[in-house]
């Protein structure tokens, strides 16, 4: 049987793993924490004041014993005293010398001494737990300052077991006190953390899981808080709208490329058509048709590589390369033949180390070696300030932090600054009459694609450098 898928989402929410379910325990981490800190301090603080009281109630008794002839007392009496205060043995220093005012009889432990004293945070904080761990017979020396007497300490020897007895049945109530208040504590954070956090983030999420599944479906409207969760909800609504309209505008153009697609297929048929018959009127003998000939076939012969560079440019997306190794010598003589280069006009130099190699696909790198070389010739044969002189295009390469550095450069007059910012912007040319402006563009994706780059390093009136990195 299959649950609704309200139900479905609902169990999902609140699985394990949920965000709520992490909340909820880390809450009553903290419930522990708190309630750790408070019972070590306040176990501290019963063992101190049971043994100050002994102290007191002591120091009380040995006032009595001194008010005695000779401080004599029966020892019927000494049992007495001692039973009341909760001591086995009282001594009283002064000025050095130790007196022993109440005597119970030899114990079988040596007793522990504990000095009050002296300031000992972390023994204040230990002996608690010594004394609830200690042996039945363990025994407690305790020493401090008198208070209704003169002297330099009051000392009395107390049994440990009834304190035991006591701080663990305190130790039982604060416990249980402090673990009621921890739990009331931590579900009202965690109600409140679940209304104020959990809650909004739930439907943020339900809202994004629907913009995924449906983007044209309408979420929940944001809501009207002011805080972080109420702008995150603004901020989400106002990125799927914007998202919603991007995914509108390219499916716009996906039907347009397609439809400009069509045109360009027919277009370049009626330009082969048009290059046919130019190829033909070459024969005439008419003075007229000769002069405007050259005219006719560079029109049409820049009409065939916009057709056919829009069309390589309109493509969904380039194929993965298949990086192989590709020496970089014959790459370059071959790109430079399609590139238009030749020793008699634009010739190639190469300062290239020996058997350098490439991790390339050998194709897409002859494409953009080509889109370069020939943008480079082009800009020469170009220059009306050279006056014949011959030009260059040079290529270097090295390695440079694990990846191939390929920079080629042509002593051209350089790109105008206007242009130079957004060259690889798709169908922005340096040449105002024949570029079709995506050479740049369809050459830097394909670098990319490589995990390289390809960027414009310098140029000015003695030239311009590209500089094309290829991890390796």
């Amino acid at each position: 049987m299959r649950l609704p898928a309200e139900w479905r989402e609902r169990l999902r929410f609140h699985a394990p793993d949920a965000l709520s379910w992490r909340l909820l325990l880390l809450t009553f981490a903290f419930a522990v924490v708190v309630e750790i800190l408070i019972i070590a301090p306040s176990a501290a603080n019963f063992h101190e004041r049971w043994l100050l009281d002994r102290l007191q109630s002591a120091e009380l008794a040995s006032v009595g014993v001194e008010a005695l002839p000779y401080s004599a007392v029966e020892d019927d009496v000494a049992e007495q005293l001692l039973a009341i205060g909760g001591v086995q043995a009282v001594v009283v220093g002064d000025q050095g010398v130790r007196r022993l005012l109440l005597q119970a009889p030899n114990l079988p432990r040596t007793p522990d001494l504990i000095d009050m004293r002296r300031a000992r945070t972390i023994a204040r904080l230990a002996d608690p737990w010594r004394t609830l761990v200690g042996h039945p017979d363990r025994a407690i020396r305790v020493q401090a300052r008198p208070r209704y007497r003169s002297g330099d300490f009051i000392e009395v020897l107390a049994p440990a077991e009834p304190l035991k007895l006591e701080l663990r049945a305190f130790l039982l109530n604060s416990l249980l006190t402090s673990l009621l208040v921890s739990l009331v504590a931590g579900a009202l954070l965690y109600g409140g953390l679940a209304l104020l956090v959990l809650q909004p983030l739930r439907r943020v999420t339900r809202s994004i899981e629907r913009f995924a599944a449906d983007p044209e479906a309408e979420g929940d409207p944001p809501s009207h808080r002011q805080d972080e969760i109420g702008r995150v909800e603004r901020e989400l609504a106002r990125m799927q709208e914007e998202v919603r309209l991007s995914l509108r505008s390219r499916a716009r153009l996906v039907a347009l490329g397609e439809a400009v697609a069509k045109i360009n297929h027919d277009l370049r048929n009626m330009l082969t058509s048009a290059q046919i018959a130019s190829e033909r009127l070459a024969d005439s003998p008419d003075p007229q048709v000769a002069k405007a000939l050259p005219r006719l076939e560079r029109a049409l012969s820049r009409a065939a590589a916009l057709s056919r560079n829009v069309l390589e440019y309109g493509r969904s997306e380039e194929p993965e390369p298949q990086r192989v190794r590709v020496a970089l010598t014959p790459a370059l003589q071959s790109a430079a033949e399609d590139a238009g280069l030749s020793p008699e006009g634009v010739r190639l130099a190469k300062a290239i180390p020996a058997r350098f190699t490439v991790h390339a696909d050998p194709e897409q790198l002859h494409r953009i070696l080509v889109n370069l070389m020939r943008n480079a010739r082009e800009a020469i044969e170009g220059d009306a300030t050279r006056s014949g002189r011959p030009g260059q295009v040079k290529v270097v390469a090295d390695h440079e932090n694990g990846d191939a550095v390929i920079r080629i450069s042509d002593d051209g007059p350089g790109i105008p600054p206007r242009l130079s910012e957004k060259l690889f912007e798709p169908f922005v040319s340096g040449r105002a009459s024949e570029g079709t402006g995506l050479g740049l563009t369809i050459s830097r994706e394909l670098a990319a694609s490589h995990g390289g780059a390809l960027a414009l390093v310098d140029t000015g009136p003695r030239g311009t450098t590209f500089e094309l990195r290829l991890p390796n």
